[in-house]
């Protein structure tokens, strides 16, 4: 990474709103510069207009490769350079695994998977060549924990932990740092009005039902603060060694924990059966 004295230079996708807008003030505040992207750049004039010279507005669809290839270009020749990148556009979706349209799964694939992978790939031989630079994955708790309702929402998110965590291996030996954020249950508008709802099959009305009331209620009083959840992601940077995973929030610390303990039980509990399944006599 560079050094925490030395202002960095930002390409935050998904800058409009939610913990995309809050990185983009945290950034400025750490007297960073940022090329913010959104689908709508001009969602993007308020922050513009109060940080004219250190915000560099970009039209970006994470889904369109040429756009992606535009928005790395045009933070190199605005800032010179690009230190950061923040995969985070997205959105929420709710519905059992059969209920969900299958276009519908394609296009949360493309857009929370496919297009952070094609702007890793896009972002990165600029930042071997520097010999530095980091990713930052804004996964969820999801991504690590799966629940009736959410498969694919959670679905995309695994596959970029996954992603995440070899890349890691892979660039980390070239200067490069990969940051999974899991965040849990924050004030954005994953449950607002751009939330998805697949059509209801009463099938699951007892496993789903339950999901879908939640994330239907919940907007506006999650506990998470998104703005303290963008410091703490600056923050996390400026370490000497950040974490692969950073969690944020009460819920996605105990919600991990939980998981990991369980399967790790669960593990202890089929271990002899597991280690059978092998030849015998080798």
């Amino acid at each position: 990474m560079t050094s925490p004295a030395t202002d960095r230079v930002w390409l935050i996708t998904g800058s409009n709103s939610g913990f995309g807008r809050e990185l983009v003030d945290a950034a400025l505040a750490h007297g960073d510069r940022v090329v913010a992207t959104a689908r709508r750049p001009e969602t993007l004039d308020d922050l513009v207009a109060a940080a004219p010279d250190r915000i560099h507005p970009v039209a970006l669809d994470v889904t369109d490769p040429r756009q992606i290839t535009a928005a790395v270009a045009a933070a190199i020749e605005r800032f010179g350079r690009l230190d950061v990148l923040v995969n985070n556009a997205g959105r929420g979706t709710v519905g059992a695994i059969e209920e969900v349209e299958p276009d519908h799964l394609r296009e949360i694939m493309e857009t929370m998977y496919f297009g952070p992978i094609a702007l890793t790939q896009a972002v990165l031989p600029h930042m071997r060549e520097r010999g530095s630079g980091a990713i930052v994955q804004i996964s969820s708790m999801g991504g690590m924990v799966s629940v009736p309702g959410f498969g694919a929402y959670c679905s995309a998110k695994f596959a970029l932990e996954a992603a995440s965590e070899a890349l890691h291996g892979e660039v980390g030996p070239l200067g490069i740092t990969v940051l999974i954020v899991e965040p849990g249950s924050f004030r954005t508008e994953f449950g607002g009005a751009r939330l998805h709802a697949s059509p209801e099959n009463p099938a699951y009305a007892e496993t789903v039902g339950p999901t879908r009331a939640y994330i239907t209620s919940v907007d506006g009083t999650q506990p998470g603060d998104p703005r303290k959840a963008a410091q703490a992601i600056v923050a996390t940077l400026d370490e000497p060694e950040p974490p692969l995973r950073l969690a944020l929030g009460d819920d996605a610390v105990d919600a991990l924990r939980g998981a990991h303990e369980a399967r790790l039980a669960e593990l202890a509990q089929w271990e002899e059966r597991s280690r059978a399944a092998v030849f015998d006599g080798d």
